[in-house]
C-alpha cells in the first residue's frame, strides 16, 4: 500500500529551485511524476548543469524575484501556455548576516520583497486556476530564526514572519476552495548558502548548531524535501494553516 498518495502529472512552480534546498525539492517532486517549473535568478547557462541532473520533468524560467513587475509578466504569460499550477512552493530567499543598524532601508526592503512579497504575488497569480480545479497546494518556507535563536538577520527574520502571517491568512481564505496552504520552518541546513554566509567560520557555526539541536547531526536539504513531498500529496489534504518545523529540535 502506498503510504504517500502522490499527485502524478500535476504542475508545480518552485522558486529558488536551483539552490541546495530547492534542488532537493525539485528532484523528489520530479521523480514522483510532478512537472516542476523552477523560477530562479541564475542565468540559463548557469542553470544548465543542474537542469540536466534533474531530468526531463523539470523546466526553467529565469527571473529575479526582486523585479516583481517582470515576475508578474513572466508568470502571467506562462500560465497561458499551461493548465495552471496545482502546486506553488515559495522557497526562494535572500539572506544576509550583519547587525541590523548596518542594513540600508533599500537592503531591508529587498529582502522583504524577495522573501515574502513575491510569495504573495505568486499566490495571487496561481490561486484562480487552483480555485477552478477545487484543489491546490501552496507551501511557504519560513525559518527556525523566527524563534529568536540567532542574531544578525533582522530583515530576513522579518520577511519570514510575514511569510508565516501570509500562510495563516491564505489558508483561511483559500480553504473553502480545497486549497491547502502550509509553511515549513527549516532549521540550519547544510547548504551552499551556509558556506557563503559563514565562510571561514563555517565549522564553528556547525558546532554551535549541534549544541542547539536535540538531535546531534546536521540537517540536509533532503529532510525538508521529504516534508514538501508529503505536503503536496493527497496524504496531506486535511492539513492546512500549519508551520511545520524540520530543525532537529531547537
Amino acid at each position: 500500500m502506498e503510504r504517500v498518495k502522490t499527485v502524478n502529472g500535476c504542475n508545480a512552480l518552485l522558486t529558488g529551485g536551483l539552490g541546495s534546498l530547492g534542488r532537493a525539492q525539485a528532484s523528489i517532486l520530479a521523480e514522483s511524476g510532478i512537472k516542476v517549473t523552477i523560477l530562479d535568478k541564475l542565468s540559463i547557462d548557469e542553470a544548465k548543469m543542474h537542469l540536466t541532473e534533474l531530468g526531463e520533468n523539470v523546466s526553467f524560467l529565469q527571473c529575479d524575484l526582486n523585479d516583481l513587475n517582470r515576475t508578474q509578466g513572466l508568470i502571467e504569460s506562462y500560465l497561458k501556455k499551461i493548465n495552471g499550477f496545482d502546486i506553488l512552493i515559495n522557497n526562494a530567499a535572500l539572506i544576509i548576516n550583519r547587525p541590523f543598524e548596518n542594513f540600508s532601508l533599500q537592503e531591508y526592503e529587498e529582502q522583504i520583497r524577495v522573501n515574502s512579497t513575491a510569495a504573495y504575488l505568486l499566490s495571487k497569480l496561481c490561486a484562480p486556476q487552483m480555485k477552478k480545479k477545487g484543489w491546490g497546494k501552496i507551501i511557504n518556507l519560513t525559518s527556525v530564526t523566527l524563534n529568536g535563536v540567532i542574531e544578525g538577520y533582522v530583515p530576513y527574520v522579518a520577511s519570514k514572519g510575514a511569510m508565516l502571517g501570509l500562510t495563516k491568512s491564505l489558508a483561511r481564505e483559500l480553504g473553502p476552495y480545497g486549497i491547502c496552504v502550509n509553511a515549513i520552518a527549516p532549521g540550519a541546513i547544510v547548504s551552499a548558502a551556509e558556506e557563503r554566509v559563514f565562510g571561514s567560520k563555517a565549522e564553528e557555526y556547525s558546532n554551535w548548531v549541534l549544541e542547539q539541536q536535540c538531535l546531534k547531526k546536521r540537517l540536509l536539504p533532503e529532510s525538508v524535501a521529504d516534508l514538501v513531498h508529503f505536503l503536496v500529496s493527497h496524504s496531506s489534504d486535511m492539513i492546512t494553516g500549519q508551520n511545520l518545523a524540520v530543525d532537529g529540535g531547537w
